[in-house]
């Protein structure tokens, strides 16, 4: 799963490569970013990702009590009714096209109404594949079956990178071509696959609305809190979507939307992948009532994020003008520097809070252990309604589009701090002083490290090829990485010692 998300990431990070140099960083690829929007918010209405953390503790629970054939009749129900919904939701949104997207656009200009309005309509049917396929990803990780899952997001972005290379070429399609990429690649990845999976592990389908089913009860019991909340990681693309529609310069959308896909990176593969990783674990001890095992389990999981995450900031924020350059310097994207800029300089405000985002998964999967979901919704909703207030006085007081990073990083920052007391009140005292210990060692250790990273990029020629502007960056990061490794092995880190073990497992392979 930890190579999969990575090649996810990379995934994402070639697809804005390949879209800023096709089609530059201005109001065609804003455009493109807008309309997105309104398929992304679809799933986001439906719970999204919370259909799989509400419906694998059922289906497992149903399997391990030996009651497969409830098991799937909960399926079937599952399937059928997200199936009615989506394509009611689609359907409503297809219809309701151009008044969201004026919603959006805010002061860009009115042309980019018409294309961003077909692009979101030819994205809207992918909606139902993410949604139903959620269930069937769900049903695959409860069989441990993990080929399907892993290739999912992969063969989306492998649609996308696609759409955006071979359609133009060959049907002169510009960049609507991304969006018949991101349909295709999310059938694909999300419906075709899965559903072959599951044919192979022996899945039963047969549709269904019997609400009366006990799974299908416990799983609207999980399901509803996540339906009615408005999480703060869920809508926090959207909502600067929204706010970036009000500076009225060629490409603002696009820069916010790109610095924050290259922030997501570290999340994914440190925070989403190790919360992932402990989710069954915690939910043991909860089966088991190891409330100690547990409560060490999830301080010993956020001290690891923690770390990790505070590395990858300091690095992204001394590397930022490097990495914006050697993603976005190509093709008509090189035509508009100061857009490349204007990305290096809110990946630098992102990168401040990356560890508060790696913090974010393992709090709520500590929480789904416990199969309570009401408290981190309400508590993310509420962040969420705190983000949109400083959205607003950023906007109102600065002209400035960097203010809206700040502005993220503030409610991230708030989100991690409360969720993490909500937690403990339910579970009792973490290590709280381990987890203080390790930020302050690791922000030392970054500062270090992220300071050697830097004076190098200093080195780096303005006007390098891509080749070398590659070389440097990964020489540069590895002086930044050991620097940083070895600051935090003086301080006798534990985090340090595991992260040995793992380069040593790999130096043995």
């Amino acid at each position: 799963m930890f190579a999969s998300i990575l090649l996810s990431r990379i995934l994402g990070m070639i697809r804005g490569t390949v879209m800023s140099s096709q089609f530059g960083l201005g109001l065609e690829s804003d455009a493109y970013v807008v309309a997105s929007r309104i398929p992304d918010t679809i799933f986001m209405l439906i719970a999204g990702g919370g259909l799989s953390s509400a419906f694998i503790p059922v289906f497992s629970d149903l399997l391990h009590k030996n009651k497969e054939k409830e098991a799937w009749k909960t399926f079937s129900v599952v399937v059928t009714l997200c199936t009615i919904v989506a394509i009611l939701l689609v359907l409503g949104a297809w219809a309701l096209a151009p008044q969201i997207v004026e919603f959006l656009r805010e002061s860009k200009p009115i042309a980019i109404v018409p294309s961003a309005v077909k692009m979101s309509r030819i994205m809207l049917p992918a909606q139902i594949a993410f949604l139903v396929g959620s269930v069937l990803l769900a049903t695959l990780y409860a069989r441990k079956q993990f080929a399907a899952p892993g290739l999912a997001p992969n063969v989306y972005n492998v649609g996308i990178i696609l759409g955006a290379t071979i359609l133009p070429a060959v049907f002169h399609l510009g960049i609507e071509g991304m969006a018949w990429g991101a349909l295709v690649g999310a059938i694909v990845g999300n419906l075709v696959l899965p559903s072959l999976a599951m044919m192979k592990v022996g899945s039963h389908f047969t549709p269904s609305l019997d609400f009366r089913e006990p799974g299908v009860k416990r799983f609207f019991i999980l399901l509803l809190p996540v339906i009615l909340g408005f999480s703060l990681p869920s809508m926090v693309s959207l909502i600067t979507q929204k706010f970036a529609g009000m500076y009225a310069g060629d490409g603002v959308n696009t820069i916010l939307n790109e610095s924050n896909n290259l922030m997501q990176a570290p999340l994914g593969f440190f925070g989403q992948a190790l919360a992932l990783a402990i989710f069954p674990a915690l939910a043991e001890f909860v089966a088991k009532d190891e409330m100690d095992n547990y409560r060490a389990a999830v301080s010993k999981t956020l001290r690891n994020v923690v770390y990790l995450g505070t590395m990858s900031g300091a690095l992204m924020l001394a590397l930022a003008p490097l990495i914006a350059r050697l993603l976005y310097g190509w093709g008509k994207a090189s035509n508009t520097p100061g857009a490349v800029d204007g990305i290096a300089d809110c990946l630098r405000i992102y990168s401040v809070a990356i560890f508060a985002w790696c913090m974010q998964p393992v709090l709520m999967r500590g929480f789904f252990s416990l199969h309570k979901t009401l408290k981190p919704v309400v508590i993310s909703t509420a962040m969420t309604g705190i983000f949109i207030l400083l959205c607003i006085l950023a906007t109102h007081n600065s002209p400035d589009y960097r203010m809206l990073p700040w502005a993220t990083n503030v409610a991230a920052l708030l989100l991690a701090v409360v969720l993490f007391f909500a937690l403990e009140s339910d579970v009792g005292r973490l290590d709280r002083r381990g987890i203080l210990e390790t930020w302050g060692k690791s922000t030392i250790a970054g500062a270090a490290g992220g300071t050697v990273a830097y004076l190098g990029s200093l080195l780096a020629p303005a006007h390098a090829s891509k080749a070398i502007d590659l070389g440097l960056l990964f020489l540069f990061g590895m002086l930044g990485f050991w620097t940083f490794i070895g600051v935090s092995r003086l301080f006798k880190m534990p985090e340090s010692a595991a992260l040995d073990r793992v380069l040593n497992k790999f130096r043995r392979s």
